[in-house]
């Protein structure tokens, strides 16, 4: 009535008059449209990398200055790019959209005292609907009249349990997934009948609430994006630099312009590593298609390295860590408990040691139920059970100890239900068995059926039940529920033959025989806790975000192995109580989050982040979609929403916890194979800048000395061809050792780390050095330039594809690493040797690159200038890699 009043509404509903002024007051009930992507705006985006700007000059310059082979060569390796980026960009996001979508229907409503059906969209503050079974809540709904009604929230909580709706006055304080006096809007009715009036409509919503959460979080880059974006600015910058300053200096000294200009241009060339960005494409795409194998889809890119910097994973409890399923686990009767799951082990045939009563529990569990087997004649395992969640569990223990329904209905005729609802907290069943003998089958709320009962059974016998044996079933169901457990009793009544009309019997349960306890819960996958421990093992800290209350988060906890002290856990009110200030600091200790809400997930995410955490976030409902957004991975189960799913950067198709491990491990191994890329082409381009820079400075000194030793054609066959097969190789190169026994790169850790530059420096100095002395020592005993040019040339390129052996582990020799590990990789070096042939000896190519065949005595030279650079690669790893590999 109070809410009635606020609103300025009755039972009888609104007037369409009424209804007309509060609509244009509120507006329509839906949530707001997201503007679609458009494609031009992606594809132009793909622009934005530096390195491709500089690119796109060289492609320019060139092309005035008539180099049309430099030109198409470069503006072919940008295409390449520009293709690949733009068809893994167009998958944007449309999670509004989708939310849109889930909340498109018809509503019934009483308006000017008649019930009608209109559009949800029309529905305003006041009105009146009506809620059946199977219904989609139309709006956010304070209840007036329930009629055992149950509703369906995982969409909006995460928890996929019914929830029982009442309509007693709740504080205004409480939690989402606690407000059982109101139905949410897009929830979804699965059992029973109700009238409400809706209290709010379209972003008023809960639903609504999340839509605006979902439209404001603003999507970060992942550590890899922001790493390489740094990288590739840095590397820009000081490529323009030094490009500018040679044309310039080239300029002052009497250089002829044009040459300066191609100089300039090949020093660029040169410089950027035109491989990086289709390598770290291809690397991430391969890697994607490894995780799949392992049961997760990648929707984005980067996501799949991101993995890999992982130092905190949130876990939805349920459908993650647990198996999303009820399941008895727990059978008491008067002598003993027993476990379903081991009593039998999938066997479908009874266990010798199973006492009578626990099969009379069973068969009550199954008698007093609404569940049944949709294929009885199936396999075990293969059996479909259709139900409430509590009833599937109970059908499932009693299939699974060989109680067969379909004879137990035979033997028990069922001849009237009285159904559970919230007042009574039982359900009672009539049955007649073959002697005309009726009996009533009970559960329901321990308390109840035990206060109720007279009589307990004792295998075959019914026994008076003493307050000695009374008390201790007492204590038995609040020590099972402590342990996270849910509890029903079963039980029955013998009545007379005439005994019927169970709605009208004042006290149905008077008397009666108690058989004992059916405890449930959603139970861990067998797997999860050691998957904690590997996660634990790898430095990654696992965090639980429940919608169970406190005592049940802790005996879960407890289970999984999770810290689970009083500091290690904190409910949705306390946490919402926490300041700014004190939260990032809080989070480090919390390992459990119970009753949380939406907008507590993103708090969560913040403050971790705010530490210098990478967070990967799970969740499968609309509710998690901002956390999914806002998070470095957002992991939608396979079982959730499309909301969810079209929100997260990966989804995981069999919603296992240790699958998400397996990805960490995969993303890592990315990780290590991109630095490894990286590392191979830097080492080129810098020995090529150096020789280039190099070569002009002989060229200041000796009047008429500057010869280009390598040609921008030359160079982008290098970094293109000849490398190009042995870097997407190095993306199959499998793991370097047990990866998961590393602590997690930091998200303030550069991509080239100080040891790799000065790596990347040892190396280029010596490579340039004595390449750039044979260079200048041949030209002036031959005076021969396309023939000195040529095996400098070759010198290069088959030195980097000795190198790339060197560099697939940087902390094992040469020597002692497994050669054959990666055939990919033995494939890849043999076709860009050929390819290299082919560019001296084949006559269209040496016009091309202006080479000539090389002799004899010239592949001598070659070999020696590469064992040189191998030695030297060797030794530098040995300098500064043989103690740095971070252990966790």
């Amino acid at each position: 009535d109070q809410a009635f009043r606020q609103l300025e509404s009755s039972h009888a509903g609104l007037s369409s008059d009424e209804a007309a002024k509060r609509l244009v007051h509120h507006g329509r009930n839906e949530l707001p449209h997201e503007r679609p992507f458009s494609y031009a705006t992606v594809f132009f985006s793909q622009f934005k990398n530096i390195l491709i700007i500089i690119l796109l000059g060289a492609v320019a310059i060139s092309f005035v200055l008539r180099d049309y082979v430099d030109g198409y060569v470069i503006l072919a390796a940008i295409s390449l790019n520009v293709v690949i980026g733009f068809i893994q960009e167009i998958r944007a996001e449309r999670s509004l959209e989708k939310l849109r979508q889930i909340v498109t229907f018809k509503a019934s409503v009483r308006r000017d005292g008649q019930e009608t059906r209109i559009g949800a969209a029309e529905l305003v503050p006041g009105d009146v609907v009506m809620l059946r079974t199977g219904n989609r809540v139309p709006a956010d709904v304070r209840l007036v009249k329930v009629y055992d009604l149950k509703t369906n929230e995982a969409a909006l909580t995460g928890e996929s349990a019914p929830v029982e709706k009442i309509i007693d006055s709740l504080p205004s304080a409480v939690v989402i997934a606690e407000r059982k006096n109101c139905a949410f809007f897009g929830t979804t009715v699965v059992r029973g009948t109700a009238e409400g009036m809706v209290i709010a409509t379209g972003l008023d919503t809960e639903l609504g609430k999340i839509a605006e959460l979902l439209k404001s979080t603003k999507e970060e880059p992942t550590p890899l994006q922001h790493k390489l974006t740094i990288f590739s600015r840095q590397l820009g910058t000081t490529i323009l630099g030094i490009s500018s300053l040679l044309f310039v200096v080239g300029l002052l000294l009497g250089y002829d312009p044009e040459q300066m200009f191609v100089t300039a241009v090949a020093l660029a060339v040169a410089a950027v590593p035109e491989g990086l960005v289709v390598a770290v494409t291809v690397v991430l795409a391969i890697g994607m298609r490894s995780i799949l194998k392992q049961g997760s889809l990648v929707r984005k890119l980067v996501a799949a390295e991101t993995l890999g910097s992982t130092t905190v994973i949130c876990a939805d409890k349920t459908g993650t860590l647990t198996e999303g399923i009820m399941r008895v686990v727990k059978v008491v009767t008067h002598d003993r408990h027993t476990d379903p799951r081991t009593a039998h082990q999938h066997t479908d045939t009874p266990h010798p040691d199973a006492s009578p009563s626990y099969f009379l529990a069973l068969e009550i569990g199954v008698l007093a139920s609404d569940a049944y087997i949709e294929n009885p004649d199936a396999r075990f395992e293969h059996r479909r059970i259709i139900g409430t969640p509590t009833e599937q569990a109970l059908t499932y223990a009693a299939s699974q100890a060989g109680v067969n329904q379909r004879e137990l209905a035979k033997q028990y005729r069922r001849l009237e239900e009285f159904p559970f609802d919230s007042e009574h907290k039982y359900m009672a069943t009539l049955h007649e068995d073959s002697q005309k003998h009726r009996i009533l089958f009970i559960k329901g709320a321990p308390e109840i059926l035990l206060g109720k009962s007279v009589y307990i059974e004792t295998s075959g016998k019914e026994v008076v039940l003493s307050p000695e044996r009374r008390a201790k079933l007492s204590d038995e169901y609040r020590q099972l529920s402590k342990e996270g457990l849910r509890l029903l009793a079963v039980g029955y009544k013998k009545v007379g033959v005439d005994f019927s009309d169970l709605r009208h019997h004042l006290d149905l349960l008077n008397k009666m025989v108690i058989v004992g306890f059916m405890a449930m819960k959603d139970p861990l996958r067998l797997e999860a806790k050691a998957t904690i421990e590997q996660a634990m093992g790898a430095g990654i800290k696992t965090v639980m975000i429940t919608g169970d209350h406190r005592l049940t988060a802790t005996a879960i906890a407890s289970e999984l192995g999770l810290p689970a002290q009083e500091g290690n856990i904190i409910e949705g009110a306390r946490f919402e109580k926490l300041t700014h200030e004190d939260l990032p600091q809080r989070v480090h200790d919390i390992s459990v989050y119970a009753r949380v809400n939406p907008k507590d997930k993103l708090r969560i995410i913040d403050a971790l982040q705010e530490r210098g955490d990478v967070v990967a976030m799970t969740g499968d409902g609309v509710n998690d979609a901002p956390a999914l957004k806002s998070a470095d991975i957002g992991i939608a189960l396979g079982s959730g929403t499309d909301v969810a799913k079209e929100t997260a950067d990966i989804v995981l198709l069999d919603n296992n916890f240790k699958t998400i491990v397996h990805a960490v491990e995969q993303g890592r191994i990315i990780y290590d194979n991109i630095r490894k890329i990286i590392l191979y082409l830097l080492s080129d381009s810098f020995t090529e800048i150096l020789l280039i820079g190099a070569s002009l400075l002989i060229g200041l000194i000796v009047p008429g000395g500057f010869v280009l030793p390598l040609l921008a054609s030359q160079i982008l066959w290098i970094n293109l061809i000849t490398d190009g097969f042995p870097y997407v190789a190095l993306t199959m190169e499998p793991a370097e050792g047990d990866v998961m026994k590393e602590r997690p790169v930091s998200r303030k850790e550069h991509i080239v780390s100080r040891r790799m530059w000065l790596f990347v420096g040892l190396i280029s100095v010596i490579t340039a050095i004595v390449n750039l002395a044979v260079f200048v020592s041949m030209l002036s005993h031959t005076g021969d330039v396309e023939r000195v040019r040529t095996l400098i040339f070759t010198s290069v390129a088959i030195d980097s594809l000795l190198y790339v052996f060197s560099i697939r582990s940087l902390h094992i020799p040469i020597w002692r690493t497994n050669f054959f590990s990666n055939w990919y990789l033995i494939a890849a070096v043999g076709v860009a040797c050929i390819l290299q042939l082919a560019a001296i000896y084949a006559p269209i190519l040496q016009n091309v690159f202006e080479t000539v065949s090389l002799r004899g005595s010239d592949w001598l030279i070659v070999l020696v200038l590469c064992v040189i650079a191998l030695i030297a690669s060797e030794g530098g790893k040995y300098i500064l890699f043989r103690t740095s590999r971070p252990v966790s």
